[in-house]
């Protein structure tokens, strides 16, 4: 299965959708398009692709028009250049390239792991466009480093390897990319088996990319280096999200700090509400009806 299958096979997880397939900012972006309504960015995480939204997708097309892709250098979006590395702010200006592009002024983002890093980020840099942001089973990455403990290292330790210095995770991965990224879902998802074949299919098909698997690895180095920094900067300036801000967290997760996730993001935004899920760590995967519950409570059907 080469890039051009991975992308039409995604597509019989989203009947009435159309392939996204758009280059702007130095990425050509793949994915899927599909709904009526207001704009609506979904933004998935590692190791994933679009088809993490495969569950809730066609009930939130109902009110929303949805915009899938997958993250610049994940799956089927090739970057055209690597260098500078893709920080969170160039990920967040890539995708705002791409929401003009379609002619999307102002719209809503959904980001879960690493794409909710990405979606903080974008609401951060740019307060005028996103009209509302939901972060699933997500705090910024500053908070998150700060209460490290060696239960999280443990659990995460993809983390710490992924964000070696260039070269060495890659080598290691080429290795045996299928049982690096199986285990990495077993443990999020409390078991392979929570992830029906045809989706696990895609998702080892895009690890098995050298491509895919530096851009993972570049995403992991930069969260540990210059996304740290802005987010330490941000948080001294004072620096805010604007819009209001849902916290969706799952039941499962082992927290290893004192505060909760909503009194965290309450300290980067002074609109936020939340709600735990009970799921692992693939919450749209995990509880697709109760994240769709959530997120239709929370999200403006118009701009």
């Amino acid at each position: 299965m080469d890039l051009l299958t991975d992308k039409t096979a995604s597509m019989s997880f989203f009947p009435g959708f159309r392939r996204l397939d758009v280059t702007v900012d130095d990425v050509q972006f793949a994915g899927v398009i599909g709904g009526n309504g207001a704009p609506l960015l979904l933004l998935h995480g590692y190791p994933q692709t679009h088809i993490a939204w495969r569950k809730i997708a066609h009930d939130l097309a109902r009110s929303w028009t949805l915009i899938i892709p997958d993250l610049p250098g994940y799956g089927a979006s090739q970057i055209r250049t690597t260098k500078p590395r893709w920080t969170k702010q160039r990920v967040a200006r890539s995708l705002t390239a791409l929401m003009q592009h379609l002619g999307y002024q102002k719209f809503a983002v959904v980001g879960h792991d690493r794409g909710a890093r990405a979606g903080y980020r974008l609401a951060l840099d740019y307060p005028d466009l996103v009209t509302a942001f939901s972060s699933l089973a997500v705090v910024p990455v500053l908070d998150a480093m700060s209460a490290v403990d060696h239960q999280f290292a443990a659990r995460n330790f993809h983390w710490f390897f992924l964000s070696q210095p260039a070269g060495l995770p890659e080598k290691l991965l080429a290795a045996a990319p299928d049982a690096f990224i199986e285990h990495s879902l077993a443990t999020m998802a409390n078991g392979l088996e929570n992830i029906e074949p045809q989706a696990l299919a895609i998702y080892r098909e895009a690890f098995r990319n050298p491509k895919v698997r530096h851009a993972i690895c570049e995403d992991y180095r930069a969260a540990m280096n210059e996304d740290m920094d802005l987010d330490r900067i941000d948080r001294t300036s004072g620096k805010k999200l604007l819009c209001p801000v849902q916290v969706l967290w799952p039941t499962s997760d082992p927290r290893n700090t004192a505060k909760t996730p909503i009194e965290i993001w309450s300290q980067w935004a002074n609109d936020v509400t939340g709600m735990t899920i009970h799921a692992g760590h693939l919450l749209p995967e995990e509880s697709p009806q109760a994240v769709i519950a959530a997120l239709r409570s929370f999200l403006p059907i118009r701009v």
